[in-house]
């Protein structure tokens, strides 16, 4: 598809077209490729519905596509099509990219090299931990991080680099962030950082919508870094498109006792590079990032895809949907590392704090500190839930302030 800037005309029929029912981007591409632009596609539709080839089109209206345009103004958000220069170069290059995204923040973000950033949501205190310091190492060295604006790993990544450089996927409208709670860091990130997302404002995201959204997040990245993933975790669907777009795929090893690294564990069974610092990822990726937009056309050949032969639409998601224990998940309030929590719990909520405590640790040794953040409570706090669980034979002192769970032998 040859690169230009559409008009506002063009833009509106490229949005007309993807946003018509049962039309993704492999048949919205076959249709530019048959009638040469979206508005001549749009004008053969019709017939092409009447004649009740392939699967059932029901065609978006005009209206509502100006609808939406006049709800992304509201936003301060904007349209990017595909041929269009500020279009991600990487996410131009994957098997299967959105004809358009709709972006709200920066988007000179999206032509700087970028790392993804993800892991479970129901994460361990160690592995918001290692996120945040990778986060940073990452910002410190230039790159955007890229991640899914989901609780646990993907929060904390983006908390870690808006300073930097942070960039938000959403499986839904730019308005719908998951878990809703996620709204105010989705406005932070729009004034600091981006966010962006294939789909129409008002769009609450389905578990089919997620490994879609995944897609994204691993093709706009140079690298993709997994932190912490059980078994059948929607981060390893990110890895697993990472490899298929021919992208470096990196994990954090775990405990082979904790179930929160069985994924991760694998994934560098598996061939995946392992990743201990920020350095790991700068120095595999270094090369490609100081060719710019070019860098993407330097990596390898990316592995066939099990799409291949399938037109998007007919794709069968439900496989890859996200778990629902990962998705009915705690929230975790994860705050910045300059920013020392000075709330003082009150007694009716210590069982609260236990019950976060346990969470958070495995056989893995936490930093009291590190803990205390990762439970948005004070280190006096921490430590006096801590001596309870210590009595009460929960928790193991390991040495340099740190702590374990028990239970894990």
């Amino acid at each position: 598809m040859k690169a230009r800037r559409l008009s506002e005309e063009e833009k509106l029929d490229w949005l007309q077209l993807i946003r018509c029912e049962n039309i993704g981007p492999r048949t919205f591409r076959a249709l530019i490729a048959r009638y040469g632009d979206a508005g001549a596609a749009l004008r053969a539709l019709p017939e092409l519905i009447r004649q009740g080839k392939g699967r059932a089109v029901k065609l978006a209206s005009r209206e509502k596509v100006l609808r939406e345009s006049e709800l992304a103004q509201k936003f301060s958000a904007r349209f990017i099509a595909l041929p269009e220069p500020e279009f991600p170069p990487g996410l131009r290059a994957i098997d299967s990219p959105p004809p358009m995204i709709a972006l709200r923040g920066d988007f000179e973000l999206l032509r700087k090299p970028m790392v993804a950033l993800v892991g479970s949501r129901n994460s361990s205190a160690a592995g918001l931990a290692m996120t945040e310091r990778l986060g940073r190492g990452l910002g410190a060295a230039g790159y955007v991080v890229v991640s899914g604006l989901a609780r646990g790993i993907d929060g904390a990544a983006h908390r870690a680099s808006l300073a930097t450089g942070a960039v938000g996927v959403l499986a839904g409208g730019l308005d719908r962030p998951y878990p809703p709670e996620n709204l105010a860091l989705l406005e932070e990130m729009a004034e600091r950082g981006a966010v962006i997302s294939e789909m129409p404002f008002g769009y609450e995201p389905r578990g089919r919508d997620f490994p879609r959204r995944n897609r994204i997040v691993s093709g706009l990245s140079l690298a993709t870094v997994v932190v912490e993933a059980a078994r059948r975790s929607g981060s390893l669907i990110t890895a697993r498109f990472a490899q298929e777009q021919g992208r470096e795929v990196f994990a954090v090893p775990g405990s082979p006792l904790d179930p929160r690294a069985e994924g991760t564990n694998d994934l560098i069974r598996d061939g995946a590079l392992l990743c201990a610092s920020a350095q790991d990822v700068i120095d595999a990726v270094a090369p490609l990032a100081a060719r710019g937009a070019t860098g993407y056309d330097l990596l390898f050949e990316p592995e066939p895809s099990p799409y291949d032969g399938k037109l998007w639409d007919e794709w069968d998601w439900s496989e890859g949907q996200e778990p629902v224990a990962c998705a009915q998940a705690t929230p975790v309030v994860v705050e910045d590392e300059d920013e020392a929590p000075s709330r003082s719990l009150a007694p009716e909520a210590r069982e609260s704090a236990r019950g976060k405590i346990i969470r958070l640790l495995g056989p893995a040794p936490v930093a009291v500190d590190d803990l205390a953040r990762a439970c948005g409570c004070s280190v006096q706090d921490i430590r006096l839930a801590l001596q309870e669980l210590e009595i009460e034979g929960r928790i193991e002192r390991q040495g340099g302030d740190r702590v374990s769970a028990t239970g894990w032998r």
